[in-house]
């Protein structure tokens, strides 16, 4: 597949070429725009750090996080509600929606145009930021933070170009970054490796470079209120559990759970898997075989946004099924200055300070 790889980086460097002389034109707005990417092919987190930010910044700002929308079956941009089914939103603006009612959130493949009629629809013409969900690659805005996202397991200094690895361009376009976030480390990181990473990033001057890890929170009934949330320290080692995911990296979830129970069946599928009739059969044998009065099952808040609306969802499995929500963690005492260094540019740049 090498020869591949060089094909397509070849394609993807005339492309960056062409806007870095200025034949293909970016487009700066007169408000914050963040955005949140990475230069691999998933897995490193986006959607808890976009989540992240809309905690920072929503108690001050009106926020909208604008998203691709991937694998919705709508087309154009789209304003995302509470009742917005699953199919026409996208899973994960679905799920941010539904965590942070108080945002707006849209969902269009052109970045520009879904700006432009952020700014310009009655809804949402009070916005003040603009988060850009997976946008790394969507150079036809110029945002005025640009957060690559790489995860710890797979640094892009280490990959390669796919179709070989899972790198969507070269390492050397990490230059238009200017915060660097190494995530789903491992909660304690010696000095020596900090510096380690830090070498292997090669981290310009004016970029930030910052470290997190993934935090996880009680597990939370999907289908049941008459349930209480669980600390994942309660359940027991004798807790069989059936962990359903149709996420990029299943396999630091599946570690987490080991910590706390001995028996984990993972029944894994594709990132943004959309769930059929034959799966849920699927799911309702491999449960079955579990140890009665042991056994529950575990997803993601991603997957449970898709499997709540099933019509399918097997009637016997909705009392036994838990959500296991995720934050990120600042590593290195870290979270003060990003914070710092979003809301200082945030506020530099809002439309009210223009007009002061």
């Amino acid at each position: 597949m090498f020869p591949f790889a060089l094909l397509y980086g070849l394609g993807v460097w005339v492309r960056n070429l062409l806007f870095d002389l200025k034949i293909l034109h970016s487009r700066s707005f007169q408000l914050p725009v963040i955005s949140v990417g990475n230069m691999t092919a998933g897995g490193t987190g986006k959607t808890p750090h976009v989540e992240y930010l809309i905690r920072l910044l929503a108690g001050q700002h009106q926020v909208a996080v604008l998203s691709r929308g991937y694998k919705r079956t709508s087309k154009g941009f789209q304003l995302v509600e509470e009742n917005t089914p699953v199919d026409e939103a996208g899973d994960e603006p679905l799920q941010m929606k539904r965590k942070y009612p108080a945002i707006y959130m849209a969902v269009d493949k052109d970045r520009c145009h879904g700006i432009d009629q952020l700014c310009s629809n009655p809804k949402t013409d009070n916005l003040e930021v603009v988060l850009l969900d997976d946008a790394y690659q969507h150079r036809y805005v110029t945002p005025g933070e640009n957060i690559l996202l790489v995860n710890y397991h797979r640094l892009i200094s280490e990959d390669w170009l796919l179709p070989v690895g899972r790198l969507r361009e070269p390492f050397m376009q990490k230059r238009r970054a200017s915060i660097i976030i190494v995530t789903k480390c491992p909660e304690m990181l010696s000095p020596i490796e900090y510096r380690i990473l830090r070498k292997k990033m090669g981290v310009y001057p004016y970029q930030s470079l910052f470290f997190t890890s993934i935090g996880y929170r009680k597990l939370t009934p999907l289908f049941t209120t008459s349930l209480p949330e669980l600390e994942l320290k309660e359940l027991k080692k004798t807790q069989q559990i059936l962990l359903v995911t149709g996420i990029a990296s299943p396999k630091i979830l599946n570690e987490k759970l080991s910590q706390y129970t001995s028996h984990i069946d993972l029944l894994s599928f594709a990132d943004h898997h959309r769930f059929t009739e034959n799966d849920m059969k699927i799911m309702e044998q491999r449960f079955l075989a579990l140890e009665e009065n042991k056994r529950c099952i575990v997803t993601t808040e991603k997957d449970a946004m898709r499997l709540f609306t099933l019509p399918y969802f097997p009637d016997a499995l909705r009392p036994f099924v838990y959500v296991l929500p995720i934050e990120v963690n600042f590593l290195r005492n870290g979270q003060t200055n990003f914070n710092n260094l979003i809301t200082n540019y945030v506020n530099k740049n809002s439309r009210n300070s223009k007009l002061s």
